[in-house]
């Protein structure tokens, strides 16, 4: 199968997840686990022998040149990631990928050919990385880019690889051996939110992943088993081309929310009624939870849809502390809830921020009481 056919089928088998898709995927924001499979081509790879007196097959003491061809493979990974509400992740992640010798090449001296015959055994390659991911926010479409880079450690396993010179001597290159290096990768994908989960999201990625040259023991072996030589292959840097597709869940994704229900106005010539949106807040802080950042995305999107033009953001704290600290904690809220509308597209010059610290309780309560509702900021849209 070429890589041109496998991208199409792959693309193809991810097409129903985009259909499940209808608003885009929010910014994925604490734990996530992912995981996915899919086709694996290893490039040709260079191997360099050295033996002991000889160099392998030729007779003479210099080092021997040959190559591997593999037949497309497969990969799984799975990786474990943090997402920080801002469209940034970072993971860790395992990954597996394992593809079948198909030819064997080279290694000919003075006068020698270079065919091979029965060859067999299989090279994995197998460890764990450290990836980075940037997820593009393009609002109201059903599709969201990623791009990603990694880095870590890869250890390549050449699995009873085994070719036979054709010939007089009939003699068996044998590498049969595991050895560990620094390894790289690119990766570019597309998710596909489903909005009957939230926090599921269908992937599909194409990955480039490199290793640095592994060394691996090797023998020269007779046709009937004893061993002529031992000595050393050094490989090239491995070239793997992917393309998976995969699932990824967010834990802490915003659940959605019953869509504000627009009353008629008695008289059509009447202006519509203010609309009210709390935004709530834990105990001594002035950070957004997730579900304040829902409320707040509400809030903008009626912005828009409803004609507002004036948006007032007041910002309230409980009588836990004292009046003067509690005023900077309100304001401290309010500029947290107008930041998240201005990079949601509200502009600031359109806001009037004000904080009224423990003055207003929403819940009236003695001196010191800690009261949940009124650790608050009220988004009015006019």
């Amino acid at each position: 199968m070429s890589f041109r056919k496998a991208l199409l089928a792959a693309t193809i088998l991810a097409v129903p997840g985009a259909a499940m898709a209808q608003n885009g995927a929010p910014p994925v924001t604490g734990l996530y686990i992912a995981g996915g499979g899919g086709a694996n081509w290893l490039m040709d790879r260079g191997l360099e022998a050295r033996g002991g007196n000889r160099s392998y097959f030729n007779g003479l003491p210099t080092t021997s040149y040959g190559e591997s061809r593999q037949n497309t493979g497969w990969v799984g990974a799975a990786s474990l990631g943090w997402g920080f509400g801002n469209g940034v992740r970072a993971e860790v992640e395992g990954s597996y990928r394992e593809n079948e010798v198909d030819k064997f090449g080279g290694f000919g001296g003075p006068g020698r050919t270079s065919a091979f015959t029965r060859i067999d055994g299989d090279i994995r390659q197998y460890g764990v990385m450290g990836n980075v991911f940037y997820d593009f926010a393009f609002p109201g479409l059903p599709v969201q880019p990623y791009i990603g880079a990694g880095a870590g450690y890869i250890w390549t396993e050449y699995d009873g690889v085994r070719a036979t010179r054709a010939g007089q001597n009939q003699n068996s290159v044998v590498i049969d051996d595991t050895d560990g290096r620094f390894a790289y990768q690119g990766i570019a994908g597309l998710a596909f939110p489903i909005s009957a989960v939230p926090g599921l999201t269908t992937t599909l990625e194409y990955r480039y992943m490199g290793t640095l040259s592994p060394r691996l023991n090797g023998r020269i072996v007779r046709p009937n088993g004893t061993t002529v030589e031992r000595g050393t292959f050094r490989a090239d840097e491995a070239e793997n081309h992917s393309v998976m597709l995969g699932l990824r869940y967010a834990f802490n994704q915003p659940r959605p929310v019953a869509a504000p229900i627009a009353t008629q106005a008695p008289i059509a010539a009447q202006p519509a009624p203010a609309r009210t949106y709390l935004v709530f807040f834990d105990f001594d802080r002035a950070d957004l939870t997730d579900r304040a950042r829902q409320i707040i995305a509400d809030a903008a999107q009626a912005v828009s849809s409803t004609g507002t033009t004036r948006i007032e953001v007041a910002g309230h704290a409980d009588r836990s502390g004292t009046p003067q600290y509690n005023q900077r904690l309100s304001m401290r809220r309010a500029e947290a809830v107008a930041s998240e509308l201005s990079r949601r597209g509200i502009p600031r010059s359109a806001m009037s921020i004000q904080a009224f610290g423990e003055s207003r309780p929403l819940v009236a309560t003695a001196d010191g009481v800690r009261e949940p509702q009124n650790r608050r900021v009220e988004i009015v849209l006019r």
